[in-house]
């Protein structure tokens, strides 16, 4: 009985774990889910209330005598809703009832009925208020009725059987609908506003940007980790605190050195400056740290170069740290926003980013979310899928970093 106890606390520990772990991963989760479904719908379904996950749109159906496909909608036929077609809108309704009796009202099409008098309409008198008469035909007769009320209908038509026809409210009838995903958003948002060009040229800065930073912290890293030079210790510092200055210090100096320079309004103002990084030089020389020396002194008795070494033992053996490097560097480098927005002039789509793109789709695009959202999830999917295939040696990396000082 004890083992049995004891499985079963086992078991329900761990189930309660997984739960509570499944459960807020879940929640973390669905906004980003909800803006892929959002991105595939039409602008129509994205504004529907309550709102809903799945893309939907209206069914319609193709019929004998009709040249476009008829939408299709539900009907109450005998307390049960079927499918009918709405075969014609905008139809107006009148309810009409006598001068003497207004409960009794009866509805008629408004092209049926007709003014009593004809051009010199007759009134009546009610309650000290003039109302119209119209001539109603009731029975074969014609009555002469004032009108209540005046309504708009449309015309439902059984797609089986077209001579079946209901006249109900079409704003107040729920649309026959059905799962479908519009992929062409993303094709409509590439085309507009130049964001095909906007997501090479993030493409491009970014991969140069993680090329640059690979390089110039692998070089710095090694430099402070294996080289012996004097000052080493204490530039290594300075060198790192400049991590504590804030980037909006940096903006005005940094602007106007690419005013100096003729950067301004190009690309390369989005790529030289940032090349340089002294986290990514910490975090290699943190790494190369850990390498045992007697593999360097060997390879170096052996008649190796510092260059051999670094290239053909270190780098090797330091996939995880560079894809740790790459990772943040990618994210940075294809979220950055507002420096893009100070040196790029707006107006210059050709050399836009992503976040400038966007930034401008925004307004140009108000009305159809879908393609905002469609945007959205095009600037987000790529450091989504880096960080998910860079996870695994992200992890090792930091786990592993730090050991030596």
């Amino acid at each position: 009985m004890k083992i049995k106890s004891y499985r079963f606390q086992q078991f329900f520990s761990k189930f309660s774990v997984y739960f509570i772990l499944t459960f807020f991963a879940l929640v973390m989760i669905f906004p980003f889910l909800y803006m892929v479904a959002t991105s595939l719908k039409i602008p129509s379904d994205t504004f529907r209330y309550p709102p809903r996950m799945l893309p939907q749109d209206p069914a319609s159906i193709t019929m004998t005598g009709y040249e476009k496909p008829l939408p299709l909608y539900f009907v109450e036929i005998n307390g049960q809703k079927e499918k009918y077609a709405l075969a014609k809108s905008n139809i107006k309704i009148g309810t009409f009832a006598p001068p003497n009796d207004v409960t009794k009202t009866i509805d008629r099409f408004i092209d049926e009925v007709s003014p009593t008098g004809g051009a010199d309409q007759k009134t009546v008198s009610i309650n000290g208020k003039e109302e119209k008469l119209f001539d109603v035909i009731v029975d074969g007769q014609t009555v002469s009725m004032i009108q209540i009320s005046q309504t708009t209908v449309g015309e439902f038509i059984d797609p089986q059987d077209p001579s079946k026809k209901v006249y109900q409210n079409v704003r107040l009838s729920d649309p026959v609908e059905s799962v479908n995903a519009h992929a062409e958003n993303y094709t409509k948002v590439l085309e507009l506003n130049n964001m095909g060009r906007a997501l090479t040229n993030t493409t491009l800065v970014t991969i140069f940007v993680v090329l640059g930073q690979l390089i110039t912290s692998v070089i710095g890293g090694y430099a402070f980790a294996r080289l012996k030079f004097p000052g080493r210790d204490t530039l290594f510092v300075f060198y790192l605190g400049t991590i504590m200055i804030p980037f909006v210090m940096l903006i005005v100096p940094l602007y106007q050195l690419m005013v100096l320079i003729g950067w301004t309004d190009r690309l390369a103002a989005l790529i030289i400056p940032w090349i340089f990084t002294a986290y990514g030089t910490f975090l290699m020389r943190q790494h190369f740290i850990t390498f045992p020396k007697e593999i360097e002194e060997a390879a170096l008795i052996d008649g190796a170069s510092r260059l051999q070494i670094l290239t053909k033992i270190l780098i090797p053996a330091s996939v995880p740290a560079l894809a740790t490097q790459s990772t943040f560097t990618f994210l940075y480098a294809w979220n950055s926003f507002f420096w893009p927005l100070v040196i790029i002039n707006v107006g210059n789509e050709k050399n836009h980013v992503l976040t400038l793109a966007l930034n401008v789709l925004r307004g140009r695009a108000s009305d159809t979310p879908n393609l905002i959202l469609a945007g959205a999830a095009i600037a987000v999917i790529p450091p989504l899928v880096v960080f998910i295939l860079g996870q695994r040696f992200f992890v090792e990396s930091v786990a592993s970093s730090g050991v030596k000082g």
